[in-house]
């Protein structure tokens, strides 16, 4: 069953009072009647045609028409009286829709049942209540009566409230998760894309670190030590001071040009001023494997998808030419129905560990904008990394 309308819920659903909700639980018995008769009335008379061939098809559809006019009846029921909003466009198969009201029928019968005899109890206890006025009950047997009513009363509400849940479970199968389930899967997702954007940018800060102590704060204590020994034997031996000097001068071209490369995997200035072609240029010019890119974009994008597919490219082409013994990379960027697509692949030995540093970051940096990070990369190669960023 296809509902009219196209994507899904946009406003959360306010939950109904006690009452409208217990005035839905009533209401389900005779919507639960109308699907029993319907299967049985209109099942056992074409039965003889659902099992002939040739016009089981015809039989079908017509015993699935009565099914689909039922469930409308039970998802009206559903959002009236419980406040669920199902999403607009969701498809459900015949069968799936024939079991939905076979079995709704027979649990609204069952659960019209218990309501009975929780009418029936009520109606003992108001005779229990009057005889106690009358003075014709003892202590004894007004005890026993409330310890057996209060045992079946209990038993009756954990009946009543299995099958109330058992009926969303079956609507929610049915039509689709309702607004208020497809809200709470929302802030569970937005609370692990928080707390793994979180460990990503700390661990971000920790290779930065890394980066700045381990190799530019070492060269530049070279750098001073050169510069300091060529100031002390400047008198001494000019020609070695000289030496020193050109020896600094390279060393601090070296630590300009390593300042530069940390700057960039920190965040590209390009981004900013030249877009995110030109700044996957950068990357192709740093990168010490042949790199082909294919950027096929015709609109401009939103600036935190450019900054998501500029280092999703960076630390899959650095992971290419560190770790994969990889010869070539190609990159292919593409735009289509709102979605940024990012496919990386590199001709290397494969075995990439999904559940590595690097790449869990970059997945939790894709799911921070709801986008999706696969990777494939058996054994022997190739690996291949696909990206998908909608720009919504």
């Amino acid at each position: 069953m296809r509902q009219d309308g196209e994507g899904g819920p946009t406003t959360p659903a306010v939950r109904p009072g006690a009452a409208l909700r217990a005035l839905g639980v009533l209401a389900g018995v005779p919507t639960a009647l109308l699907a029993v008769l319907h299967l049985l009335l209109a099942g056992g008379g074409l039965g003889p045609f659902l099992l002939w061939p040739r016009t089981r098809a015809r039989a079908l559809a017509v015993l699935v028409a009565g099914a689909r006019r039922l469930a409308g009846l039970e998802r009206a029921r559903r959002a009236f009286f419980f406040g669920d909003r199902f999403p607009t466009a969701y498809e459900t198969s015949d069968r799936r829709l024939l079991r939905y009201v076979a079995v709704r029928g027979w649990t609204g019968l069952v659960c019209g049942v218990v309501l009975g005899l929780l009418g029936f109890g009520a109606a003992l206890a108001a005779l229990l209540t009057a005889a106690v006025l009358r003075g014709s009950v003892g202590w004894a047997e007004l005890l026993g009566q409330l310890l057996l009513g209060g045992v079946l009363l209990f038993l009756d509400v954990q009946g009543l409230y299995a099958l109330t849940a058992l009926d969303a479970r079956l609507a929610r199968e049915c039509f689709g998760p309702s607004e208020g389930e497809l809200l709470r899967r929302r802030i569970d997702e937005l609370a692990g894309s928080r707390a793994a954007v979180v460990q990503a940018v700390d661990a971000e800060r920790r290779r930065i670190e890394r980066d700045l102590h381990d190799g530019v704060q070492q060269r530049l204590v070279a750098l001073a030590m050169l510069i300091g020994r060529a100031r002390r034997g400047r008198e001494r031996d000019p020609g070695r001071a000289d030496a020193l000097l050109r020896q600094a001068h390279e060393e601090a071209r070296g630590v300009l040009a390593e300042l530069r490369d940390v700057a960039w995997r920190v965040y590209p200035s390009a981004l900013d001023s030249l877009g995110l072609e030109e700044a996957l240029g950068g990357v192709a010019q740093r990168c010490a494997l042949p790199l082909l890119i294919r950027f096929e974009v015709d609109a401009p994008l939103p600036r935190p998808v450019e900054t998501a597919a500029y280092f999703v490219v960076s630390e899959a082409v650095t992971n290419a030419a560190k770790h994969a013994a990889a010869t070539a990379v190609s990159v292919r960027v593409t735009l289509a129905g709102g979605v940024l697509t990012v496919r990386i692949e590199d001709d290397g030995r494969g075995g990439a560990d999904p559940a590595g540093s690097g790449l869990t970051g970059l997945r939790s940096r894709v799911a921070a904008l709801d986008g999706v990070l696969r990777i494939d990369s058996p054994l022997g190669g190739p690996t291949t990394l696909t990206a998908e960023l909608p720009c919504a």
